[in-house]
């Protein structure tokens, strides 16, 4: 996948560019990345790239001829042309995915200011908003699209560590621990020492049914319960340790012993 980046400030993704799995995908080139300086392309003879919007108010409004020929000058065949702006629909888990899947190459434009001329809108394919805020650009929702989408491409990392990730299932992933076994008299949970698999997994599944339910009721009530999921919550509601984790756990302390 080709990303391209149509910025006034390019160098805001120097750290995002090479650091971390963005820095790693690009060297196994599973993804490819193009900055782009929206002010090469102005023909303002001041070089400008801005100018107070028509009819009055507050700010500057960016100017649509620079963004215009730089799309021109850098859109590949194909490639989607997005835009970030508060009318776009609200960028989520599942975007990112249809992005990935679709392995098509996009090119993000990144207002600034007070906003971006209206005449832009008729070059841009898709509007997206990473949510009901304000920003000073475009540059860091550009930089979590980049981000959510290449972590899901084939290669960037290990496909098992995106299974059980927050929002893969509908749910928020189950809590993780690692040594020691006790810290400040927090302890990590018997039953993941258990070695039993099948009683850790319906753990975990009802750990992730109760954090969903506690802090992100709305995923919660849109999440499809099957049989399994309404007893692990009765489970929930009694406060008492289940017999098929007391279980495991018992035959797991006399299996390391």
């Amino acid at each position: 996948m080709r990303i391209t980046i149509l910025t006034l400030f390019p160098e805001m993704f120097d750290g995002f560019l090479n650091n971390s799995i963005i820095k790693r995908a690009i060297s196994k080139k599973v993804v490819s990345f193009s900055i782009v300086n929206i002010r090469d392309y102005t023909k303002d003879k001041y070089g400008r790239v801005d100018s107070a919007p028509i009819g009055g108010g507050a700010g500057l409004i960016m100017k649509c001829q620079p963004i215009v020929d730089a799309i021109n000058a850098n859109k590949t065949p194909g490639q989607k042309v997005v835009l970030f702006t508060p009318r776009g629909n609200i960028y989520n888990q599942q975007k990112a995915h249809e992005f990935a899947k679709n392995n098509q190459d996009l090119l993000l434009i990144c207002g600034h200011y007070e906003g971006i001329d209206e005449r832009i809108n008729a070059y841009v394919d898709e509007m997206i908003s990473i949510g009901d805020y304000i920003l000073t650009g475009g540059e860091i929702p550009a930089m979590i699209v980049s981000d959510s989408v290449t972590r899901l491409l084939e290669g960037a990392i290990s496909q098992e560590s995106l299974v059980d990730e927050s929002f893969e299932q509908g749910l928020l992933e189950y809590p993780q621990y690692t040594e020691p076994y006790e810290f400040n008299g927090q302890k990590v949970p018997d039953i993941l020492y258990s070695g039993n698999h099948q009683a850790i997994d319906k753990y975990h599944k009802k750990e992730s049914l109760r954090l969903t339910k506690e802090y992100r009721k709305d995923l919660f009530d849109k999440y499809p319960l099957s049989k399994q999921d309404k007893k692990l919550l009765q489970e929930l509601d009694s406060k008492e340790t289940p017999s098929w984790e007391t279980t495991a756990i018992n035959k797991g302390k006399k299996f390391m012993k």
